[in-house]
């Protein structure tokens, strides 16, 4: 947002502390030293058109009792706008009365520090990102290796961008190879997951995007070319989460094998998708990532991969089609997946899965899509 947290305050270690917090954020805070005095009208103190613009206020406890912050200041004089977005910040847990200050500036909630650190740095940080609604977040896996839960995913997050959505696709598998080699973009400048192992607690998510290779119009989360292979829990956790925040559509790309880690990817899925090879070997093996899965995810479906390759025929054998599938995993059926002719020549030459418009994985993605966003939503 364009304009900084407001700090009212004239308690210079408050302010410090205040600001320590900001800058924990992510933000920066424009700073009132003190509240308007009682003979002055509103207009004529230095913070009030921060006090009307700023995405969150807060007041120290020392400044609570000023004339001009209750609503009408003395002889008359016009004292500060009621507004949402005000917290009255004290120190000591013990004053009763610093509730009753709070509700006569009209403060939305009172705040505590030490105890409430951690809760008032998310709350700044939620104002100045502008939190609007989360990211419609979907997960692709593997029923087994090679079904192709990379390629769909990259088609997806794709096609999620041509329709119009701010798009991040997050490569959770560290042994997938690289999406960002499956789209093309190996070199593209920008932080890939090694950046971002030591992460813990809030991470801005427009600082995430920004911070990351833009290729095809979304964001794209890979991995580089060392040896590291392990995303801690807390860096799974703070990524996701501020990839969420950030609104429009999230894709994750995610292992096979089920950790900590993994487990905390699925937690802030809103729908996972299980894809399956139309093979009485691959249904068994994707049971086993199935029955797990939907511990954590709610929303669990299958999306089944017509048998043939790319180039053969597409008969299913007897009482194995794309239902049979579904439901011999016990999961609804997000849709049959054909085979795209062209699809390695297309990787080949580094483009993108899904990049032909008229081809199987983007007419997939689209009816995805639509169904889906009806569903439940995503942010522009």
């Amino acid at each position: 947002m364009a304009e900084n947290i407001l700090i009212v305050t004239e308690d210079e270690v408050l302010l410090d502390d205040l600001l320590r917090l900001c800058a924990a954020a992510g933000t920066k805070a424009d700073v009132a030293h003190g509240a308007p005095a009682a003979h002055l009208d509103w207009s004529s103190w230095g913070g009030a058109v921060s006090w009307e613009r700023a995405p969150l206020v807060l007041v120290g406890d020392d400044c609570a009792k000023a004339p001009g912050l209750g609503g009408v200041a003395e002889c008359g004089a016009r004292g500060a706008r009621r507004r949402s977005g005000v917290l009255l910040v004290g120190r000591d847990l013990d004053d009763s009365g610093v509730w009753e200050r709070g509700a006569r500036i009209g403060a939305e909630g009172v705040v505590l520090l030490p105890d409430a650190e951690s809760w008032l740095t998310g709350r700044i940080a939620d104002a100045a990102e502008g939190i609007g609604e989360f990211a419609l977040t979907v997960g692709v896996v593997g029923g087994r290796g090679g079904a192709g839960a990379s390629t769909l995913a990259c088609a997806l997050a794709l096609t999620a961008v041509r329709m119009g959505h701010q798009t991040m696709l997050i490569d959770g598998d560290p042994l997938g190879g690289g999406l960002d080699v499956l789209l093309g973009g190996e070199r593209a400048k920008g932080l890939r997951w090694p950046a971002f192992a030591d992460s813990r607690g809030r991470v801005g998510g427009s600082a995430l995007a920004e911070s990351l290779p833009r290729m095809h119009g979304l964001r794209l989360l890979s991995w580089d070319r060392g040896e590291s292979v392990v995303v801690p829990l807390e860096a799974m956790k703070a990524v996701l989460s501020a990839a969420r925040r950030r609104g429009g559509v999230v894709v994750v790309d995610l292992p096979r094998r089920m950790d900590e880690t993994v487990a905390e990817a699925l937690v802030q899925l809103d729908l996972g998708l299980v894809v399956v090879p139309a093979e009485l070997r691959a249904v068994a093996a994707a049971h086993r990532i199935s029955s797990r899965a939907r511990l954590a995810v709610p929303d669990l479906r299958a999306v089944v991969r017509a048998p043939g390759g790319p180039s053969g025929p597409r008969p299913y054998g007897p009482g194995l089609d794309e239902s049979e599938v579904a439901r011999l995993l016990g999961l609804p059926l997000a849709g049959e997946l054909p085979w795209e002719k062209g699809l390695l020549e297309y990787v080949d030459r580094g483009l993108p899965p899904g990049c032909e418009e008229g081809g199987a994985l983007a007419r997939f993605s689209r009816e995805f899509w639509k169904r889906t966003l009806s569903e439940g939503g995503a942010s522009e």
